[in-house]
C-alpha cells in the first residue's frame, strides 16, 4: 500500500449525531467482508435507558469495557488523587489507557483498519495516547477511521493537526446523513488498500 492519496478517514460532527453508531456499523460491515479491524470505541453510560447520563467507557472492538469517565460527585478525587475531568466528568486515564492503547498498536505486517472513537478531550490526557495516534498514521499497513469534535470555537490543536494532513478526509456527520454514509466510508477504506 502506497503512503499517497487520503487513506485515513475521520468522522466530526455534534455530540449525539451518530458518529460512534457509524463506526460501528462499518466495523461490522468489515468484519463481515474479512477485512482485519481491530481498535475501541466509547459509549454513554446510563441508569436507565431514558435516565441521566452518569459517564462514558470505553468498549474494544473484541468486546472488552471499562470506565473512561464518570459524573463527579463532591470533593471525589480517582485512586486518592485528583484527576482530570471534562465539564462534570471525571476521566479516568489509567482505565482508558489500559483497555485503549493496545488496540491501537498495530502488530500485523498486513492491512489493519484501526477504528478510534474517539479523538477528543478526555482522551488527549493521556500523553501516551497522543503518540501512539501519531505513530498510527505514519504506518504504512494502518487505514484510520477516527471520530474527532468540532473545534470551531474551542479550538484542540492536536484534533486541528489531524484535521490538516494531507491523507484524511474529514466527512461531517448528521443524523440524516449517519446510515447513507455506511457504504462511502466503507468503500473508502476498502479503496486505501489498493492506493
Amino acid at each position: 500500500m502506497a503512503s499517497t492519496g487520503r487513506r485515513h478517514v475521520l468522522l466530526t460532527g455534534s455530540p449525539g449525531v451518530g458518529k460512534t453508531t457509524l463506526c460501528r456499523k462499518v466495523y461490522e460491515v468489515l468484519k463481515e467482508k474479512g477485512i482485519q479491524i481491530q481498535g475501541f470505541y466509547t459509549e454513554e453510560v446510563r441508569t436507565s435507558p431514558e435516565k441521566s447520563r452518569i459517564g462514558f467507557d470505553i468498549v474494544t472492538l473484541d468486546g472488552q469495557r471499562g470506565p473512561l469517565a464518570r459524573v463527579k460527585r463532591e470533593g471525589q478525587t480517582a485512586r486518592g488523587r485528583a484527576s482530570p475531568s471534562v465539564g462534570n466528568y471525571l476521566v479516568d486515564v489509567r482505565s482508558f489507557e489500559q483497555l485503549a492503547l493496545p488496540t491501537i498498536k498495530v502488530c500485523s505486517s498486513s492491512n489493519t483498519v484501526v477504528v478510534v472513537d474517539e479523538v477528543g478531550k478526555m482522551e488527549l490526557f493521556s500523553q501516551s495516547f497522543v503518540n501512539y495516534v501519531r505513530e498510527l498514521f505514519s504506518l504504512s499497513q494502518a487505514t484510520i477511521l477516527a471520530t474527532v469534535p468540532v473545534t470551531k470555537q474551542r479550538p484542540i490543536a492536536f484534533v486541528d493537526e489531524l484535521k490538516r494532513r494531507e491523507d484524511v478526509t474529514l466527512i461531517e456527520v448528521s443524523r440524516s446523513s449517519r446510515d447513507e454514509l455506511v457504504g462511502e466510508v466503507v468503500r473508502m477504506l476498502e479503496n486505501s488498500f489498493g492506493a
